[in-house]
């Protein structure tokens, strides 16, 4: 009995004195197609999240701009969505939509809400009133004066907030773990449940950081090109 006990406990002691070193650069090119499979399953869920997000707080902040009573119940709104909880959130849209990416991509599109709402309605709100009276003076009506006017003079605050929901966003799709569909938050949990590997941790967390970090570059380049006539008012 002494010596099972004896055997177990020098089993114990190999396993915590095993290397696990913070990053393992074998472990990447090991699980290659793992870590890919779930990139892309992170970029599609990123991308989906704010491209749907943008359209749905594109008309609502046009409705808010217009109307001034409400402005504030769609802030309000957008805000409170935010405030729910992640774990709550897929409680009420897993009954529907069940285990899925689905679940979690309804989740990130309402939280994105809360950014792109009040960036779209803050970039109308700048347009100067006599630019629009001016247009309006030019014969252009409501739809050209949106695509025309509105539009272009309000792109650096829609990009503003479309960077800041991406990178929100990039973090945000990890939570979906809680469904099965955490892109690279998969292998953060994996590596917690793996005696806490660290080596798949940071691989998780460091891809989600690079990730970001690609996006925000990506969209501040779309920026640049998209609003020529920024740059010197930036520089």
């Amino acid at each position: 009995m002494r010596s099972m006990l004896n055997a177990v406990d020098g089993a114990v002691l190999a396993a915590d004195a095993a290397p696990n070193p913070w990053f393992d650069l074998s472990y990447v090119t090991d699980n290659r197609e793992s870590i890919l499979r779930l990139l892309g399953e992170h970029v599609r869920l990123t991308v989906g999240a704010v491209v749907l997000g943008a359209l749905i707080a594109l008309p609502l902040a046009v409705l808010a701009r217009r109307s001034r009573w409400l402005a504030g119940p769609v802030l309000v709104s957008s805000t409170l969505i935010y405030t729910i909880p992640s774990l709550a959130m897929f409680a009420f849209v897993a009954p529907v939509t069940g285990l899925t990416t689905t679940t979690v991509l309804i989740g990130l599109v309402l939280y994105s809400l809360v950014i792109l709402v009040r960036n779209f309605l803050a970039g109308l709100q700048a347009v100067p009133a006599e630019v629009r009276e001016a247009a309006r003076g030019m014969g252009y009506g409501p739809t050209r004066l949106f695509w025309q006017v509105d539009l272009p003079l309000s792109l650096p605050a829609f990009m503003a907030g479309i960077r800041v929901a991406t990178v929100s966003t990039v973090a945000l799709v990890t939570v979906g773990v809680i469904v099965g569909h955490g892109g690279l938050g998969q292998l953060i949990t994996g590596g917690f449940a793996a005696n806490f590997y660290r080596a798949q941790i940071v691989t998780g967390a460091l891809g989600c950081v690079l990730l970001a970090l690609f996006a925000d570059l990506l969209l501040s380049g779309i920026e640049r090109l998209l609003t020529p006539w920024a740059r010197g008012v930036r520089a």
